[in-house]
């Protein structure tokens, strides 16, 4: 006779595969769409959320449910960021013959995976599952969203918006499916189900997605490391470093955590990161800080993404009105620097370095502990330290001059592929390093013709050389 927890366990099951199967059904009426009509279908589902009026609403709607971040932020990311995403793409060719290599005799032809199974965090529930969707549907795939509780009904809200827009457009809604009643064991049961996993989240999350037995596409821990050198415009770095220090309150784990000075600049510097609303702690502030933002060795959820004045008094201690971050002199990485790590609050560490190479020790041992992979950046006008710090670190992006939050990810400023999910590769423990677009969310056949002249072996002294073949 079957147990409750046996009796639970076939619901979840059951409840999952009807809505893969829905999912599946969806998904092969559009199979054989064209390009125009799928261009057609996500500019459609992101006008839906992104239209005058619509926007404001779910931003508001999306803080009142959450609790997390601030208005301006939501409204950033719901409004802008799903439009960039859409300009980003909408040229790219994702139907038919996607690529050619004449040199090779091959050409690309893209196939769709199916049903795609994505995972929204609490953090970026407003924009991540329009993103996906419309990455997803771009490859002619259907897509089933699963949202952290703490934002399930903000997932339904823009589900429901996209659903709609589709079923306009004469598809069929189940397209886009979202889990209304989210829990971890329907997650998990999700990733095993479907084709693909796209997963965003913390880490036991996507843990998990690697553990499914599906082919996933994960993201690992950001701990952005910020370098400043003596050859950088002060001024402007200091109002970057605070637009990414604050942006949504740091519910972005691309905020800049880690602050290197270099010695040169660094009490110029300081001054301009305090006159940007940079709070410095003292040593009594520090230690009651840490105690906030940690519990038991976890970031503190009380008081993720909330504004300093808040975090402050759950410290324990008072900030005037015009703080907007928390400034943290540190030494060391690890473990015994707590704040070397991941904060998810507008607190960043600050270091000091004697010159570029001490920064690039200084960012390889922050990023050991946390974040290796993911990102790291630099405000210089040098070119050779910008290289140096590329080719020094074991990072994924180097984001130059830019406020690192909004950009990492993808911006009209630069030419990054708009996303929020960012590949950190294997020093991430990740699949890939790429900002993970539509084009990770499909099959290729690849045709290959044989070559007008076929290539010939070259002789054994120009393939291997002379000094080889002597030596060996």
């Amino acid at each position: 006779m079957a147990t409750a927890l046996e009796l639970d366990r076939n619901e979840v099951v059951d409840e999952i595969a009807a809505l893969v199967a829905r999912s599946r059904a969806a998904q092969e009426q559009i199979a054989n769409y064209t390009q125009e009509q799928v261009d057609a279908l996500i500019r459609a589902m992101v006008w839906a959320v992104c239209k005058p009026g619509v926007s404001e609403e779910i931003a508001q709607f999306t803080v009142e449910e959450t609790q997390l971040g601030n208005y301006e932020g939501k409204f950033l990311k719901i409004d802008r960021k799903t439009r960039a995403t859409l300009y980003d793409i909408i040229d790219d060719k994702s139907v038919g013959i996607i690529e050619e290599l004449p040199e090779r005799n091959i050409v690309k032809i893209a196939k769709p995976m199916g049903v795609i199974g994505a995972l929204s965090p609490s953090t970026n529930p407003e924009a991540t599952p329009v993103i996906k969707a419309i990455s997803a549907v771009k490859g002619r795939n259907s897509i089933i969203i699963a949202p952290h509780p703490r934002a399930k009904l903000t997932n339904k809200k823009i589900v429901d918006l996209m659903r709609d827009a589709i079923v306009k457009m004469g598809a069929p809604a189940d397209l886009v499916l979202g889990i209304e009643i989210p829990s971890v064991e329907k997650t998990n049961e999700l990733m095993r189900q479907v084709d693909r996993v796209l997963a965003t989240g913390g880490a036991p999350m996507v843990k998990a997605a690697y553990s499914s037995g599906t082919p996933a596409l994960g993201v690992g821990v950001g701990n952005a490391v910020i370098t400043v050198d003596e050859t950088a415009n002060l001024d402007d770095a200091a109002e970057k470093i605070r637009i990414s220090k604050t942006l949504d309150n740091a519910a972005s784990c691309s905020s800049d955590n880690s602050v290197i000075l270099l010695d040169a600049i660094y009490d110029e510097m300081l001054e301009k990161l305090k006159a940007q609303g940079g709070y410095v702690v003292n040593a009594d502030e520090k230690a009651k800080l840490q105690g906030a933002i940690w519990e038991d060795g976890h970031i503190n959820a009380k008081i993720v993404a909330q504004p300093a004045q808040f975090i402050a008094n759950y410290a324990g201690f008072q900030v005037p009105d015009e703080v907007k971050f928390f400034i943290v002199p540190e030494t060391g990485a690890g473990p015994d620097y707590p704040f070397s790590g991941e904060k998810m609050t507008v607190t960043m560490a600050l270091y000091r370095a004697r010159d570029i190479d001490e920064a690039i020790a200084l960012t390889n041992a922050i990023q050991s502990y946390q974040g290796q992979g993911h990102s790291c950046g630099i405000y210089s006008n040098s070119d050779e330290n910008i290289m140096k710090l590329a080719f020094g670190t074991k990072t994924s992006r180097v984001m130059v001059n830019q406020p690192q939050a909004p950009s990492n990810s993808g911006n009209l400023w630069n030419g990054m592929r708009q996303t929020f999910s960012l590949g950190c590769g294997s020093w991430g423990g990740n699949g890939t390093n790429n900002n993970i677009s539509w084009r990770d969310l499909i099959n290729e056949t690849w045709v290959s013709k044989p070559l007008a002249q076929p290539k010939v072996l070259p002789s054994d002294e120009e393939l291997f050389g002379k000094e080889i073949m002597e030596k060996i």
